[in-house]
């Protein structure tokens, strides 16, 4: 074919190419927006969205509150987007979802242009689609958590890297990809500097300029990362006083937030994340933790810490499913570059740049999740599925490309791609044959169909080559694609929008509202302290017999309130009158979200996301009663260290008061390890010697509510 044929065929293909990246987009966004209006997703953040709307400092800081007293526990960009779609849309459950949808569907086109420009049309199309039919992407990507923005963002600065290979104003395309990630800084800190690593790597690999202009280029664009990183976390800290308290801080710092509990508290355990606990087992809180702390190497919800971390019950059917697949690519190119090397032949720039951006983006970022030490939740793997579809699309075009060469035995690395994809997803589908298991015997027929196919196809006609190669696509995404579309449709998503997860309730740790304590002496997996981001008070933990059974009386900030909780707030409503603070919750998110979703009234919920910040402080509660600021304030019920509604046995017994006091001696933490229990205890002690507990006959509670109203006005 000369050269002009193939710009015909390309011409030809063209209209056909749209319409695949068209339908790709569309499935994505059918797949993100199914069904959305009928949750809150992550409640914590809903309730913030809220409070951010109504005033601009609480829309800067990224205030849970009205008030102003707290912020949620990480900067406030993403949840940004979802005021300004309330702004539109009027404050509803649609209006906070729809924009991860935009930004979803949004990183999946990108995706498709980013890969187009360095491997083709086709890996292109492969890789959105592997992107697009992820399922903890698309769990994520149908919630509220800031994941979804934080994976656009890094998308679209490894499209700017890109075009920097290529373009002669580079400088402009390494500033604005470090401008990129610094957004990404201010959606989720630290995590979006996973990337870099992979960027400069690629830069100085794939860069035609000489070695002073890339090292020139790279310095520009480290002043424009920390500038971007950090322009919010100055400001916040040269605003002027009074200001929210920033969550999560130790201090009311956005610095400490950034380096303490969501920074490199996450990687190596401390700073009020559970793990690293040099012991191991079970510790209960007024050791030296003060707190439940996970074993050493303990994530929590993401199982332990280590290499095959993404291979294990609670991750495999997330995001490993091509991960074999990935690593047979990553040693191919890998074993062909030196190969090449020792040949003599000149280096592809480009080529090798797009190698070690995606290649150098899915080993460091899966390095980072797979060793962490601090609180990991399964959604944090979706950073990884951008560099899985450019893997898989590029590896799968080479594959191609050496199957239909004549001579050499590398046409075999395409069916064993297929083989062992295929054999990976069954494995993981046998974990549970109860849960869908037509899925795995789907892909298993595919797969062997495809062997089949691609082994006589290999000296036959083009046609029949290309049909075994759609046949392998189709196996290795039949089980991740049906994981998917039952995640988009199903009810039960692990704990909903507080930890979305995808596949079987056995895979999903924990299950919703349940907390094992480990019987005297076990030694086993302890439950883990309550975690961010959304995270929950609750984990099932082990064998019944191992200790008491509790439930926190469903997740955090329930999604509407209780005949209870409408009785109580119209009782503080009547009461309050026209107070700054009419009611403040103990508990946190816990206890204060479904007020602030459900009602007008200025609700705070003391203590941040867990109870565990000093905001507002026993001084700064006195400073308010003395001002005539502070009108109730409730303890119990879905507040108190415990948790919602105290912790509460299944055979009726429990907390009642809310102060962390279990049945069987078993002591209950109070917000994260460490901190939370002693300050929500100092509160909780201040409100009951300076306030006046009302009767909940007066104000229509049961006689066994666990639920207590002081009135401090």
């Amino acid at each position: 074919m000369t050269s002009v044929d193939a710009t015909n065929a390309q011409r030809a293909a063209a209209p056909l190419q749209r319409l695949s990246l068209a339908a790709i987009c569309v499935l994505s966004g059918v797949l993100y927006c199914w069904g959305i209006g009928g949750s809150w997703g992550n409640s914590y953040y809903s309730a913030a969205v809220k409070s951010m709307s109504q005033s601009f400092e609480n829309f800067f800081f990224g205030s849970f509150d009205p008030a102003g007293v707290v912020t949620v526990d990480k900067p406030p960009m993403a949840l940004w987007l979802q005021v300004l779609s309330v702004k539109v849309f009027g404050f509803n459950q649609f209006a906070v979802l729809f924009p991860q949808v935009v930004a979803g569907v949004a990183a999946v086109f990108l995706l498709h242009r980013a890969v187009r420009r360095w491997a083709g049309e086709h890996a292109a199309l492969i890789a959105a689609l592997v992107l697009a039919l992820t399922p903890i992407t698309v769990l994520i990507n149908r919630d509220n958590n800031p994941d979804t923005l934080l994976v656009l963002l890094v998308v679209a600065a490894a499209y700017a890297m890109t075009r920097s290979f290529e373009s002669r104003r580079a400088t402009w395309w390494v500033a604005l990809a470090a401008f990129l990630v610094g957004c990404g800084f201010l959606t989720k800190m630290l995590q979006a500097w996973m990337v870099l690593p992979a960027f400069i790597a690629a830069y100085l690999v794939g860069s035609r300029a000489g070695w002073g202009r890339r090292l020139l280029d790279l310095g520009v664009a480290a002043v424009v990362v920390l500038v971007g990183s950090f322009w919010w976390v100055a400001a916040t800290a040269l605003w002027p006083s009074p200001k929210p308290y920033i969550g999560g801080s130790s201090d009311g710092s956005a610095w400490d937030l950034v380096f303490g509990y969501n920074g490199f508290g996450r990687i190596f355990g401390n700073g009020g994340n559970p793990g690293g606990n040099p012991g191991g087992g079970f510790q209960p809180p007024g050791g030296t933790g003060g707190g439940f702390q996970a074993p050493s190497g303990g994530g929590g919800f993401s199982g332990s810490s280590g290499i095959l971390r993404m291979f294990n019950e609670q991750l495999a059917g997330q995001i490993s499913w091509l991960l074999p697949l990935c690593a047979l690519v990553l040693v191919a190119m890998l074993v062909a570059g030196v190969r090449r090397w020792r040949g003599g032949r000149p280096l592809d720039r480009e080529q090798t740049g797009g190698w070690v951006l995606w290649g150098g983006w899915l080993v460091v970022v899966g390095v980072m999740l797979s060793f962490a030490q601090g609180i990991m939740h399964p959604y944090y793997t979706t950073m990884l599925a951008p560099a899985v579809g450019a893997v898989v699309g590029a590896g799968v075009v080479r594959f191609w490309r050496w199957y239909r060469e004549p001579h050499g035995k590398a046409w075999l690395l395409l069916p064993v791609g297929v083989a062992i994809t295929v054999a990976w997803a069954m494995a993981i589908v046998a974990r549970d044959l109860s849960w869908h298991a037509w899925a795995g015997y789907a892909a298993v027929g595919l797969g062997v169909l495809a062997l089949v196919v691609l082994l006589v196809g290999r000296r036959g006609k083009a046609a029949l080559a290309r049909t075994g190669l759609v046949l392998g696509l189709a196996a290795a995404l039949a089980v991740p694609t049906a994981w998917s579309a039952i995640g988009a449709v199903s009810t039960q998503n692990g704990m909903g929008g507080a930890n979305p997860m995808a596949g079987p309730e056995t895979s999903m740790r924990p299950p919703g509202g349940v907390m094992r304590f480990p019987a005297a002496g076990d030694d086993g997996m302890p439950p883990d302290g309550p975690g961010q981001d959304g995270g929950q008070n609750s984990v099932e933990q082990g064998a019944p017999e191992q200790g008491p059974i509790f439930s926190t009386g469903g997740m955090g900030g329930g999604e509407s309130l209780s005949a209870e909780q409408r009785k109580m707030l119209d009782y503080v409503q009547a009461n309050a009158g026209d107070l700054d603070v009419p009611l403040a919750v103990e508990g946190g998110s816990m206890g204060a979200s479904s007020y602030i979703i459900n009602s007008d009234v200025t609700v705070v919920g003391m203590g941040g996301f867990s109870s565990s910040d000093e905001a507002p402080s026993v001084a700064q509660l006195a400073e308010r009663k003395r001002a005539g600021q502070l009108g109730f304030v409730q303890l119990g019920g879905m507040g108190g260290p415990g948790g919602p509604g105290g912790m509460q046995r299944r055979d009726g017994m429990g907390d009642r008061d809310g102060m962390g006091e279990a049945p069987d001696g078993v002591q209950l933490p109070g917000g994260m390890p460490g901190r939370g229990g002693q300050i929500a205890q100092e509160r909780d002690a201040w409100v009951k010697q300076n306030c006046t507990l009302v009767d909940p006959a007066a104000w229509g509670g049961s006689a066994d509510t666990s639920a207590q109203l002081y009135r401090c006005s």
